[in-house]
């Protein structure tokens, strides 16, 4: 619950989105090996695809700004893993402040997420962003 607090000491510091991540220093992480090679292979693909200038698109805890969160999620088309992708992309490209927050994650059982089935979609939905941005459907 302390991230919380650090989401609201963002935002009351001048971020229009603040969002945990497990990539930045202070964050302590444990999962196994395949998880972590996963999510940087995820990574390394939004980095090329669909910039985000943040380092953890996925972790799932964000807090917006009511202004931000009206104006992203207006223009937001994704519904699927990838749409933290792509609200990010569209904050950058806002130029909206964001503030990443480490995080720590134990990640000692089994997910529930079927990478085999996902990790096409996920591809896809990230080449669904460039192109949306391509032919200005975010506008």
């Amino acid at each position: 619950m302390d991230i919380i607090d650090n989401f609201l000491r963002a935002i009351d510091e001048g971020a229009d989105i603040a969002i945990a991540s497990r990539y930045v220093p202070g964050s302590v992480v444990r999962r196994p090996w395949w998880r972590r090679f996963l999510g940087d292979a995820f990574r390394a693909c939004v980095r090329i695809l669909v910039p985000t200038g943040v380092q953890d698109t996925q972790c799932g805890g964000k807090a917006y700004t009511a202004e931000a969160a009206k104006d992203l999620f207006l223009r937001q088309r994704l519904h699927g893993f990838a749409f933290d992708a792509e609200v990010l992309f569209l904050a950058r490209r806002a130029h909206y402040r964001v503030r990443e927050i480490p995080f720590a994650l134990m990640q000692d059982h089994e997910t529930s997420i079927n990478f085999a089935a996902q990790a096409p979609r996920m591809l896809r939905d990230l080449i669904r962003i460039r192109l949306n941005d391509m032919l200005g459907r975010y506008r």
